[in-house]
């Protein structure tokens, strides 16, 4: 089986509300799709959302790589061999994970669909049963935050995700609201999303959140200041996950070097796909260190893909995966059972493509190799 054909559609996803984070507000999302044809006429799908915050990635640099770099450098291989795939696409061009991860996802689908086996048994098989499903709380005033995370309560959610990062003690009254409305057996983890900037404003914060009992704290401090990092974990006793810090095998590395994060947080977007994913589960286990697979809000195309990847790795022990839940129109079809996920044992990714939608949601295409 050999790659024969890539087609690339730059998309919009239109959210139910805006989504809210320290650094940007997005009124929808942004998203490149990738459809792969073989030559035996299996369809893979991939997705890549690019971050300009993040992987320093924007979609139109994303979907120029695709098409003039990588689809072009990856056509005539066989989608299975995963390592050589990823040896030519670094070969091709250095970082853009996000474009990188459109091609591996799809090569994923394709070779799964081909089998006839889900994706996650080309990734070890299946660990997990299910995922609790966490709700992501956008920024907002303390009282809207508490007055949402309280009707989600009701809808059967038991974790909530506080997306802060803007003034450290205007934050903390968010924290404060939150938790008081929701009582204390609910789990509340804290995404700062480098808010904070620095340890010692962190650490500020920090000593009025002692009595919140977080699950625990992500990336307080900026991407590369992972000795910022290893203060804050060694001076709090909450638990420390390192989000925009991690990004590759490099960054990994240096994290368990220095013990500087209790839990990290594998996104396909910012390691270049699942094959990477993979990886950077098995070095964290090897150093003990628990990893969740997070979400830069991707379709059910992006979302199943990380799904896949959690499933079917033991230290993966938590998922914030919510992206098909935000959209009000989406093209695939990821079923959830709120507030729970399981994967069904249908070959691929397990979901279908609605070609109607999809047209409807593209701004551009374009298409390389021949069908």
């Amino acid at each position: 089986m050999k790659i024969q054909h890539i087609e690339i559609f730059a998309i919009r996803l239109p959210l139910h509300e805006p989504f809210v984070i320290s650094y940007a507000t997005y009124p929808d999302m942004p998203s490149v799709i990738v459809k792969m044809t073989t030559d035996t006429g299996v369809v893979g799908y991939g997705e890549a959302v690019a971050d300009e915050h993040v992987t320093g990635e924007s979609r139109e640099g994303t979907f120029a790589v695709i098409e003039h770099t990588l689809a072009p450098a990856v056509i005539g291989l066989d989608p299975a061999e995963f390592e050589r795939l990823h040896t030519v696409m670094d070969k091709a061009i250095y970082g853009v994970p996000a474009a990188k991860a459109a091609i591996d996802i799809a090569c994923m689908d394709a070779v799964g669909k081909s089998l006839g086996i889900p994706a996650y048994q080309l990734l070890g098989g299946r660990y997990h049963d299910s995922f609790p499903i966490t709700h992501v709380l956008s920024i907002g005033e303390p009282q809207a935050m508490a007055d949402e995370a309280a009707q989600m309560m009701e809808a059967g959610y038991r974790s909530f995700k506080m997306k802060v990062g803007t003034v450290p003690a205007d934050d903390v009254k968010r924290i404060q609201a939150v938790r008081g409305r929701v009582g204390d057996d609910i789990a509340i983890r804290v995404d700062v999303n480098q808010g904070w900037k620095n340890s010692a404003a962190t650490l500020q914060a920090m000593k009025n959140l002692e009595a919140c009992q977080l699950d625990w704290l992500e990336q307080p401090v900026l991407a590369d200041d992972i000795d910022g990092l290893v203060e804050v974990k060694s001076k709090s006793a909450t638990p420390l996950m390192a989000d925009e810090s991690l990004r590759g095998t490099t960054q990994m590395r240096e994290i368990i070097a220095k013990r500087a994060a209790d839990k990290v947080n594998i996104k396909l977007m910012k390691c270049g796909g699942m094959y990477p994913a993979m990886k950077l589960a098995h070095m964290a286990e090897m150093a003990g260190i628990d990893c969740q697979v997070g979400s830069m809000v991707e379709s059910s195309i992006g979302s199943a893909a990380g799904f896949h990847v959690a499933f079917s790795q033991k230290t993966i022990t938590s998922v914030e995966l919510t992206g098909p839940l935000k959209f009000s129109k989406d093209i695939g079809d990821l079923q959830y059972d709120v507030p729970f996920i399981r994967l069904n044992e249908k070959p691929g990714l397990g979901i279908s493509i609605d070609a109607q939608v999809l047209a409807e949601l593209t701004e551009y295409r374009s298409g390389v190799g021949s069908l």
